[in-house]
C-alpha cells in the first residue's frame, strides 16, 4: 500500500507542475482573471470526463499516442521558441500579444492529455475506485494549480516580454530533452542499438529550432551593443 500512496503523490506532483505550467502563461499574460478561473474550469471538466472513461478507452491506444511524444515536444519546442521570440518582438514595439500567445504554453499537447489520462487509470485501477472519483480529485488538483500559480505569478507585476522569456526556455529545454534523454537511456542500459527513424525525423526540427534561437541570441546581443 506505501508503494500505491507514492504513485498516487507522484502522480498528483506531476498534475501539480502541469497545472503551474499553465499558471505560468495565464499569470504573465496580459488576459483578464475571469478568463483564467475558465481555463482552469476547463481542465477541471476535462478531468472529470477522463475519469468517467477510464473504462471505455483502450490503453494501447494512449500508449500509442505518448509513444509520439519525442516528435510532437520537438514541434512544440520549435513553436515555442518561435513564438516567444515573436511575444518579445511585439512587447517592444509597443504591442502587447501576450493575450493570444499565451496558449501555447498553457493549452496542453496531445501527449499530456494522454499522460493526464493514463494518470487517471493508474489511480482507478490501483486503489479499484469509481472512475469519476479520480477525475474530481485530478481535477481539483489542476484547477487549484492553474488558478493559484496564476494569481501568485501576477502578483510579481512582470511584463509579458517575460512570458516570451519562459517561451524561449521551455523550448530550449524541450530540445535538449530530446537530445539527451534518449542517450542517457542508452548509456545507462550500455545496449548500443541503431538509430531509430524516429530519431531521425526530428533532426530536421531540431536543426531549424537551433537556427531559430541563434536568430533570437543575435538579436539580444546586437541591442544591447
Amino acid at each position: 500500500m506505501d508503494i500505491a500512496y507514492s504513485i498516487v503523490v507522484g502522480i498528483l506532483l506531476s498534475i501539480l507542475v502541469f497545472g503551474m505550467k499553465t499558471g505560468a502563461g495565464c499569470g504573465f499574460s496580459s488576459i483578464g482573471f475571469k478568463k483564467i478561473l475558465l481555463l482552469g474550469g476547463t481542465y477541471f471538466i476535462i478531468s472529470l470526463i477522463m475519469g468517467s472513461l477510464t473504462g471505455y478507452i483502450n490503453i494501447q491506444g494512449l500508449q500509442d499516442i505518448a509513444g509520439k511524444g519525442m516528435v510532437v515536444h520537438s514541434i512544440l519546442a520549435i513553436l515555442l521558441i518561435g513564438v516567444g521570440i515573436y511575444t518579445n518582438k511585439k512587447w517592444n514595439c509597443g504591442c502587447d500579444v501576450s493575450k493570444h500567445t499565451f496558449v501555447l504554453l498553457s493549452l496542453p499537447c496531445p501527449v499530456c492529455l494522454a499522460a493526464l489520462f493514463l494518470s487517471c487509470m493508474i489511480l482507478v485501477t490501483t486503489f479499484e475506485v469509481n472512475g469519476m472519483l479520480v477525475g474530481l480529485l485530478v481535477g481539483l488538483v489542476f484547477f487549484i494549480s492553474v488558478v493559484s500559480s496564476a494569481y501568485l505569478f501576477r502578483k510579481m507585476g512582470k511584463k509579458p516580454d517575460t512570458l516570451g522569456n519562459i517561451m524561449v526556455f521551455l523550448g530550449l529545454f524541450y530540445m535538449l530533452s530530446i537530445l539527451l534523454i534518449p542517450s542517457f537511456i542508452k548509456m545507462q542500459s550500455m545496449n548500443i542499438t541503431p538509430v531509430s527513424s524516429e530519431s531521425v525525423g526530428i533532426i530536421p526540427f531540431l536543426v531549424f529550432g537551433i537556427f531559430i534561437l541563434a536568430g533570437y541570441l543575435k538579436e539580444k546581443i546586437r541591442r544591447h551593443s
